[in-house]
This record gives structure tokens, sequence and C-alpha cells, in this order.
């Protein structure tokens, strides 16, 4: 990925040539070079986290608010349109209209990437977001509703839960619920244009022959002395041109064929990061959050703001697991919070369906149900999915894999969720539960004999023993 072999490489800086041989060779350049991480100011570096961090807060918001929003467009009283009798396809294709955006946006942001820069791709996700939150907001009818949600998803959890919570009982609250994040939106696209550009792309781009090379070596050297402050500055041209190394030497192995991904050790990490993703979601993750305010307010909490409050201890409770899987980690291992994690979701899971089923009276099963869930999803398959996936595919087979993992995660994860509704309506919800927690099941059974524990391994080491 680092390099195109249709491009002259740079000749104006010097690289270290070796031998990249096979996938499990070692790389002593990536492993040896001396960075100067410790070097770098807090306040400098405060800016260039925070706007692409928004990114991931209006996903998450999405999350929120559609499960609000759901309650919200289809009460006869509150929806404020006329179009309000939904059919369970219908709410499928709105829950899940952002999630076919994102699984475009994700195949195009493996395409247009390394041609735009991670700057100009956030911006343009900025721009998309803006855009589709005010066709939502404004959709006059069911259709331009889904083209908004389908618009935000290709810019794709706790912030929308507390606003839907607030709006629920607004007479068209659910436009409100979308059109609020339009303003972080314009911040988001704002401040990703005041920013400067990676300094390691525009050292890609002299590489690969895009551009006067001293030119952009000289604006490297410039962007990186504005994200990591002063403190850098004397030691700027020696990391700029350690990275030029690095990248010369990456872009000389070439990324695995289509072909040959499906072979050997690239089978087995392409089947340990796909397999991990899917079961993500076919454990019924994106139905549980969507649709939280929707079981919550079947569970009993007939009121739809007394469901969309009570959805608000999911938002916090899944902010806590997520800081306690980060801080146990490396201390207890992947395997281990798998394990756990997907146990409990299992037994979450049978507890929602046993509610619907037999225990329609008790509606603290349910509330206890959705929050064993989602804290057991936190501290497993959340967090950890994509840890491993970081992990496991060598770096030849990095860039693709990825890309078909993250394929995978928006292809189930937009299935799982339009097919909610209607197998809901189909099966009724207590066997669609069963279902998930059956698929629950099996996926421990995946994790005990696929994953392999990756703990204090290298990326040479995980390659080397895992694969």
């Amino acid at each position: 990925m680092a390099s195109d072999p249709e491009q002259p490489t740079l000749s104006s800086f010097p690289k270290e040539r070796k031998p990249h041989g096979e996938i499990g060779s070692a790389r002593e350049p990536l492993l040896n070079v001396s960075h100067d991480s410790e070097k770098y100011s807090v306040s400098a570096a405060i800016f260039p986290f925070f706007f692409p961090a928004l990114g991931g807060l209006l996903y998450g918001y999405d999350i929120g608010s559609t499960s609000c929003a759901t309650i919200s467009i289809e009460s006869p009283t509150l929806s404020g349109v006329s179009w309000y009798n939904l059919s369970s396809i219908e709410i499928g294709l709105v829950t899940s209209g952002s999630l076919y955006g994102a699984l475009i946006g994700s195949v195009l942001a493996f395409n247009v990437a390394d041609f735009l820069g991670r700057r100009r791709e956030l911006v343009s996700a900025a721009l998309l977001y803006l855009v589709g939150a005010l066709v939502t907001a404004l959709a006059p009818n069911l259709p331009i509703l889904v083209i908004g949600r389908f618009v935000y998803g290709i810019g794709i959890g706790l912030a929308g839960y507390g606003i839907g919570s607030l709006l629920v009982d607004t007479v068209a609250g659910w436009r409100y619920m979308y059109g609020v994040s339009s303003p972080l939106a314009v911040i988001m696209g704002i401040g990703m244009c005041w920013l400067p550009a990676s300094p390691r792309w525009l050292l890609l781009c002299a590489i690969q022959g895009k551009g006067d090379g001293e030119n952009l070596k000289s604006t490297a050297i410039h962007c990186l002395c504005r994200i990591r402050g002063q403190a850098v500055d004397d030691s700027a041209h020696r990391q700029v041109d350690e990275i030029l190394a690095e990248l010369a030497y990456v872009g000389e192995e070439k990324e695995v064929t289509f072909g040959e991904m499906f072979r050997g050790k690239c089978l087995k990490a392409l089947t340990i990061g796909a397999g991990l993703v899917l079961f993500q979601q076919i454990t019924g993750q994106p139905s549980v959050l969507y649709y939280a305010g929707s079981i919550l307010q079947s569970a009993g909490f007939s009121a739809a703001s007394d469901a969309t409050r009570v959805s608000i201890l999911l938002g916090f409770f899944k902010l806590i697991m997520t800081g306690t899987a980060v801080a146990v980690v490396d201390k207890v291992g992947r395997r281990p919070l798998l394990l756990g994690g997907v146990s409990g979701m299992a037994v979450s899971l049978f507890l929602l369906g046993s509610y619907y089923i037999f225990l329609d009276d008790a509606a603290v099963v349910a509330v206890i149900g959705l929050l064993l869930y989602v804290g057991c999803y936190q501290i497993s398959f959340g967090p950890i999915g994509w840890l491993m996936i970081s992990e496991v595919f060598p770096l030849r087979l990095r860039g693709r894999g990825l890309s078909i993992a993250v394929l995978v995660n928006f292809g189930a994860n937009a299935l799982v969720t339009f097919a909610f509704s209607p197998l809901k309506e189909l099966l009724g919800a207590g066997i669609l539960f069963y279902i998930f927690c059956a698929i629950a099941v099996g996926s421990l059974v995946f994790i005990y004999f696929i994953v392999p524990e990756t703990k204090g391994l290298t990326l040479e080491e995980i390659e080397a023993k895992c694969l």
C-alpha cells in the first residue's frame, strides 16, 4: 500500500535496502528506528486528536439518537408527520440506512485515502455528516429520510442517548435528534481544515514522486513541528529522515495479491480477523443498541421518555466497561476477555429471550439483560475484536486484510440492523434473541479453537507463533 510500482521512487533521499523475503521475515528498520516519541507538546497535540475524534462521536451519536428517534417517528402524536405508520421493513431501512452508507464509505476510504490524505478525507467526511444530518432532519417523506441516513453513513456510540431523552416527547423530536449533529459536523470540518497535513502522507507522496520531493520534505518538517509543538523542533529533521527511510523500506515489500490472501498464513489471519468482526455483529449487537429504547419501552417503560432515559444508563455503562477493558487487556489477555465477555453476552441474550416468552411481567429482567449484554460486549467483542485484527494481519496483508474486515463488519451490521424488525415481527422477539444466543455460543467455539492469544507478543512473534 505504501508505494505505487508504476511511480518512480524518490532517489534524492537515501534508503536502506534489505531483502524482504517471505511474510515472516524480520523488519529491522521498523523495529530499531529510534523515534523521539516522548518529545511533544501536550497543547499542540490536543487539536490533532480532538477534531478527528469528533467523527467517532458523530458515529456514536447516530446509534444513540436512532434508538430514540425510532420511538418518536412511529408515534401518531409526536412524529409530526402523516407517514408515521411505518412497517417493520421501513423501520429497518431507517435504522440501517447509515450503515449501508458506511459500507460504501469504507470501500471509498481505502481507494482515496492515500490520494487525498487523511486530513482531506476527514474534511470530506465532515461535509457528508453535515449534508446527511440536514437532509434527514428536513426530510418531507420516508425515501428522503432514508437517503439522508445513507449520506450520513458515508461520512460515519453515549452523546446520542442523552439528546434523545430530552427530545423524545417533543413533536417531530426525531428531526431535532438527527439535526442536532450538524453543528458538530461543522466544527469537525472547520477544525480539520485548520490542522496541518499528515507528515507521513506528505513523505509518502514524495516517495511516490507525486510532487517536488524537497518541498514535500520541508512541508512535512513544518507540519510535524505544528503537530508536536516546539518540543520537537530540534529533532524534526532527523525524525522526517527516519520516516522516509521506513516508508522507502516498507515500499519495497509488495502487498499480497487477492489470490494469496486465501492461502497459508494469510488465510488464517483473514479467518481470525473477519471471523471476529462477523461474530461481533451477528450476535445481535446492532439490534440491542439501535433498538434499546424500543426494547425498554416494550419491557414496561411505557412512556417514551422513560425508555430513553433508562437507555442513557446503557451509554454510561458502555463507557465504563470500555475503560475497564482498556485497563486490563494487557494484564488479563485477549482470549480470557473474549471468552468471558461473550459467555456473558450469551447469558444476557438468553435472559432477553426468556423475558419476552416467559417473564413478560418482570421488566427488570429486560433491563438487567440489556445492561449485562452491553457490559460484556464492551469488554470483549467491542474493543478486543478491533485490537486483534490490528495485530494478526502481517504487514503485507494489512491493507487488504483490514479492508475486508471493515467491509464484513459494516455489511453484517447493516444486515442485522435491517433484518431485526422484520424478523421480530415474523418470529417474535423472544425467539430472535434465542437465535442470537445460539450464535453467541457458536462464537465461543470459534474463539476457543481458532483465535490465538497475542498478549505480550510483537507483530513478528504473532506472525511466527500464531499463524
